[in-house]
């Protein structure tokens, strides 16, 4: 898949949980831990209906379906709180990614982060990993009227890269992600992720491409395996590692 994958391309932008970090594993125990707090379950489609929101729609979410007493603004103060020092200390790049970042970057290509994430934790997952020097235009989602699967994301980071949305190669691992792509009119290329592996037929049908890790897309002589991206040396706390080699995850929260 390497010959021509970016040819003619004009920008290429990345989800950021699941796709370019593996940090969905923290995601999950967050969540019980937080409905806990308020005497509740976490439902076992919890994950799957907030699939694709901004952080400010989860929060709706979450105030709504629960009941919560709490604020919007105090939901999402929460969220950062419990988990921002895990983006700074225990995310690690997905297998392959730091090699394929230099790779699109040698060849001049811009580069985005489209994510639901808020704005506080992906500046701290991306300065711990050190690659935010990669990236041209950041956006998330609550800058957006709608998050995925709307493109209105996608849309939005390609005009911030002067890039024809037809031009654009987007890396997604969930379906909602991979359906806010493809409206959008960009190539999308579907992740592996341990969390979403359930999901692995439905992505290969809605994306264009399916990978199992980055190293996958590029050249064999600048492929030689890398170094495990883990902040100061610390390892998750799940494991991330699924059969074959391959480690995967994202979301709002993640997206």
């Amino acid at each position: 898949m390497t010959d021509g994958i970016l040819h003619e391309k004009q920008a290429v932008i990345f989800d950021l949980d699941g796709t370019l970090v593996d940090s969905m594993w923290m995601w999950k125990a967050i969540d019980i831990e937080y409905l806990g707090r308020f005497g509740y379950e976490c439902p076992d489609d919890l994950q799957k209906i907030i699939e694709g929101m901004s952080f400010t729609e989860t929060a709706y979410y979450f105030k709504e379906r629960f009941c919560l007493d709490c604020s919007i603004e105090e939901i999402k103060q929460d969220w950062i709180h419990m988990s921002v020092e895990k983006y700074r200390n225990q995310v690690p790049l997905k297998k392959g990614a730091k090699v394929f970042l230099q790779y699109v970057k040698e060849s001049g290509v811009p580069m985005g982060i489209a994510t639901s994430n808020s704005r506080v934790m992906v500046d701290a997952v991306l300065s711990s990993l050190n690659i935010q020097q990669y990236f041209d235009s950041i956006t998330t989602g609550c800058e957006v009227d709608q998050g995925k699967p709307a493109p209105d994301i996608y849309l939005k980071v390609a005009k911030h890269l002067k890039a024809d949305p037809k031009a654009c190669l987007v890396f997604e691992d969930v379906p909602a992600g991979i359906c806010a792509g493809k409206a959008a009119g960009m190539t999308v290329i579907a992740v592996e992720d341990v969390f979403s592996r359930g999901m692995r037929e439905e992505k290969r049908r809605l994306a264009d491409y399916f990978i199992e890790d980055f190293y996958q897309l590029v050249p064999q002589k600048q492929a030689s395996p890398e170094q495990p991206e883990i902040p100061r040396g610390q390892e998750p706390s799940e494991p991330s590692e699924i059969p074959g080699g391959n480690n995967g995850a994202e979301n709002r929260k993640p997206t």
